[in-house]
């Protein structure tokens, strides 16, 4: 019989049930999750990221299709990140058994060996420092029976862990939602950690006055004052690209931008690092060849002083980078860009969402986006040999851990 258990401690809620796992897999093999996809109808394979430009085309007509759309998984930008942050990284791929064959899920992840400082192998979803956001590519229509399928995999390989970490997924999103039902259905206990939030802009119907109603009359009125000084400097002018020449021009003087303020003196910069300047200028040309790709800035005499960079997919949009010239920080352009840019997002009609892609606690987008993205890591047993008890107090104390650094550097900072 299958049991749940509430809490252990208030960190995690782990759910467990391994009883009948084997006849609950193949029961969900049997079934029909959707009329369309059988359980039984997909072929399964995992391959590596790098050899995945064969498959390009259905790997982009998957990512019009999917049930949550997710720019960072998408080939234009995910083989370039390849490069670079994704050598050790291969994905499970999904397919249908019908001809011609369609690519109905895409799961990229890494074989971690050690974690926690010791060797316990977990398969962790792939994020990075430059991809914020752990959202598998799903066939919308058979979002649940693909996941079954993909599950259903991992148990069955004995080459990979019998552990998954799955980093950045929204709690309250469609793929949250498929993936819970699933994950009862199959018996897999499952646990959430490093709960947390960050601004998340949803405009609904008042799309004019969303900036409006976000911000108060005193910020209104410190922005306005903000773009009188500024204008008092020379020719002031506000700018939107979308076209791919244009944008490819552009991305350059972002480059300039941020290598001028802090992250160019703590040598984070992109333009400090061949190999992540170059993953940058490859990804947003071939995503600014799809028109998925706007580039805001603020110009003074014709040069740039701020600069934001924000992608999109489908109906969603990402605010992914941002930078603005930090000699001219008292007439905040970094704060007056991120507002005609909120006014940009909010009016147009194509996109319901834009993640803010930002820590918690950011000190503008939390004063200008009125929603929050809430977001855990999740932690799941495939099989029933995986420590997954073990791996919930480990994850547990790393939190802890990772929480009480913080706050240290915090107040270190503060002095």
């Amino acid at each position: 019989m299958a049991v749940i258990l509430a809490s252990i401690g208030s960190d995690y809620a782990p759910r467990v049930g391994f009883e009948r796992t084997a006849s609950a897999i193949a029961s969900a093999r049997r079934a029909v999750l959707a009329d369309r996809y059988p359980i039984n109808s997909f072929s399964v394979e995992w391959r590596w990221l790098a050899d995945l430009v064969s498959v390009a085309d259905d790997w982009r007509d998957l990512a019009a299709r999917a049930l949550e759309p997710n720019v960072f998984y998408e080939p234009a930008f995910a083989l370039a990140a390849g490069a670079v942050f994704g050598r050790d990284v291969g994905a499970v791929l999904v397919w249908s058994d019908t001809q011609p064959r369609k690519l109905l899920g895409f799961f990229p992840a890494r074989v971690v060996p050690r974690r926690y400082g010791l060797t316990l192998p977990i398969l962790e979803a792939w994020t990075h420092p430059y991809g914020p956001l752990g959202t598998p590519l799903i066939e919308r229509e058979a979002a649940e029976p693909v996941i079954a399928a993909w599950l259903t995999h991992l148990a069955g390989d004995p080459a990979l862990p019998g552990l998954m970490l799955l980093p950045l997924i929204a709690e309250n999103g469609h793929f949250a939602t498929a993936l819970g039902a699933t994950l009862r259905r199959l018996q897999m206990p499952h646990a959430d950690f490093a709960r947390h939030s960050r601004p998340l802009l949803v405009p609904g119907d008042d799309r004019a006055g969303y900036l409006e109603q976000a911000v108060s009359a005193h910020r209104h009125r410190e922005l306005r004052r903000s773009i009188r000084r500024l204008a008092d400097l020379g020719a002031l002018l506000f700018t939107a690209s979308t076209e791919p020449q244009v944008v490819g021009r552009e991305i350059e003087n972002f480059f300039v931008l941020e290598a001028g303020g802090w992250k160019g003196e703590v040598g984070t910069a992109a333009a400090h690092h061949d190999e992540v300047r170059s993953f940058m200028k490859i990804a947003i040309q071939a995503l600014g060849a799809e028109g998925k790709v706007a580039i805001n800035r603020i110009l003074i005499d014709g040069r740039a002083i701020a600069a934001t960079i924000t992608l999109r997919s489908g109906d969603g949009a990402w605010y992914w980078k941002t930078a603005y010239d930090e000699a001219l920080a008292r007439f905040a352009p970094g704060v007056l860009l991120t507002a005609a840019l909120t006014e940009d997002l909010a009016e147009n009609p194509a996109i319901s969402r834009a993640d803010s892609c930002a820590a918690p606690g950011n000190p503008i987008l939390d004063n200008f986006w009125r929603e929050r993205l809430d977001l855990c890591d999740r932690l799941i047993a495939t099989r029933s040999s995986a420590p997954f008890w073990r791996a919930c107090r480990l994850e547990s104390l790393r939190g802890a851990a990772l929480a009480a650094a913080k706050s240290l550097r915090k107040r270190l900072g503060h002095r």
